[in-house]
């Protein structure tokens, strides 16, 4: 398993963002001028949270199952992940190139469940 594959890809955020934050310390960033337009670019990113809620939303009426499941499956699948990828490395019969293929989908399942936790903590 190649490790700069995964160091890469976690760091690559990071790296981003402190570039951001140094351009913005260097020139200033872009910041509105007046009150006015400051409530203008709360309003336009509250509305932006609002569509993106109501893409989200289901149509119709559905049962309570449906939508628990529905909002838990992201971590029901990570979950499979992480227990496939254990039951291939005890497993004596499985090629390597499948088990490197599982370390890499865990990796990434590490990194959606805790990668951003860690980031905002990091950056605290």
């Amino acid at each position: 398993m190649n490790i700069l594959g995964l160091i890469i890809p976690a760091l690559l955020p990071a790296v981003a963002d402190g570039f951001k934050g140094l351009f913005q310390r260097m020139f200033g960033g872009a910041k509105p001028i007046t009150v006015d337009d400051q409530i203008k670019l709360m309003t336009a990113e509250t509305e932006k949270l609002k569509v993106i809620a109501q893409l989200d939303t289901p149509a119709g009426e559905i049962s309570r199952w449906v939508a628990d499941l529905r909002a838990s499956f992201r971590y029901i699948a990570a979950g499979m992940i992480i227990l496939s990828t254990i039951l291939c490395l005890f497993y004596g019969g499985v090629k390597d190139e499948f088990v490197d293929l599982m370390l890499q989908l865990t990796a990434s399942v590490f990194s959606f469940m805790f990668g951003d936790r860690v980031y905002l903590h990091l950056k605290k």
